[in-house]
């Protein structure tokens, strides 16, 4: 399993990650895009951004989904990775469960598959969702909103820092509270783990926190710990 996990950014901001994600995947293989977090009428817009963002990683070509029933029809190892983009994350794990995809990409993973994971794209593959319950709304109605659980036990939210410090404040409260019973990682826009099998790489070179017992760690690039 290969998975990097970024905390919402793009472009330059995350142009390292990226450079890294180039380097372990199957190049001569495409690569299968899934915007199922955003609106369905935001998907031709999805595409070219993704197109543009992905324009220095070298794939023959990007494909994209605009279903979740089209994962299940796929032979995901004719994939150099999947590529899950941000939205809305109670959306974007309803639209994987409903028709199987999650568990099509879950074996995928354990296949020593690569993905890539932006904002609501890296939340799914926390312990569940209630990290982001202050950030999306759950108007879809999920019931199950456990995660892939990556990391045996660890949640995530991204975006954090990023924000105003209104909003910054609000969450920090909220998740020192959640972490009575739950780990969670609060990553800035900025930063991706990289995480392979049992190994984690950060790449970027703002400060993450993990939310545990009530209590807050500052972790960076050169100091960290799940």
């Amino acid at each position: 399993m290969k998975a990097f996990l970024c905390g919402g950014g793009d472009g330059e901001e995350i142009k390292d990650a990226y450079t890294r994600f180039n380097e372990v995947i199957d190049n001569s293989k495409p690569l299968l895009y899934i915007p199922l977090a955003m609106e369905e009428d935001k998907y031709d817009s999805c595409y070219e951004w993704i197109t543009n963002e992905l324009k220095d990683v070298s794939v023959p070509k990007i494909e994209m989904v605009r279903d979740s029933s089209e994962i299940i029809t796929k032979d995901l190892n004719n994939y150099s990775s999947i590529f899950i983009g941000g939205g809305n994350t109670f959306k974007l794990l309803y639209d994987l469960k409903r028709t199987g995809a999650f568990e099509k990409i879950r074996d995928y993973l354990n296949n020593d598959g690569v993905v890539f994971g932006g904002s609501a794209g890296t939340i799914i593959f926390g312990e569940n969702l209630n990290s982001c319950k202050l950030d999306d709304t759950n108007d879809v109605g999920l019931e199950d909103i456990t995660g892939f659980n990556i990391l045996n036990g660890i949640s995530f939210l991204c975006h954090y820092t990023n924000r105003t410090k209104e909003k910054d404040e609000e969450s920090k409260k909220y998740l020192l509270e959640l972490s009575k019973n739950s780990k969670i990682i609060a990553l800035p826009e900025e930063d991706t783990l990289y995480i392979n099998n049992g190994d984690i790489e950060v790449i970027g070179e703002k400060p993450y926190y993990l939310f545990e017992n009530k209590t807050i760690t500052e972790l960076n690039n050169k100091k960290k710990r799940v």
